[in-house]
């Protein structure tokens, strides 16, 4: 009866190695299908991404464009107006210096 029992532990045991076995030689065929089902998903994205962009370039080339807004004469560049250009200065009280 002893024996029975310690052979019938034999082969459960043999069969978990078998077991485990399968899975660490399969374990480089699950992960080169986990590699290729990622550059599948970063493929998609990207082609769905260029053809949202284009769609998008081709709706903005067809919008009417506007008209340019009117440039203030200041800073049109070849206005002859008598302004005088615009200065900034600064006093050294407004800065703020940390001392150590």
């Amino acid at each position: 009866m002893t024996t029975a029992t310690t052979l019938g532990d034999a082969v459960f045991s043999l069969n978990m190695t078998r077991g485990e076995d399968f899975l660490y030689k399969s374990s480089g065929a699950i992960v080169a299908a986990i590699v290729v089902v990622v550059i599948i998903i970063v493929t998609l994205v990207l082609i769905l991404l260029k053809m949202y962009n284009r769609r998008m370039r081709t709706r903005r080339e067809l919008e009417p464009k506007s008209p340019k807004p009117p440039v203030p004469p200041a800073l049109d560049p070849n206005s002859n107006g008598s302004q005088q250009p615009v200065t900034v200065t600064s006093n050294p009280a407004d800065i703020q210096v940390e001392t150590r």
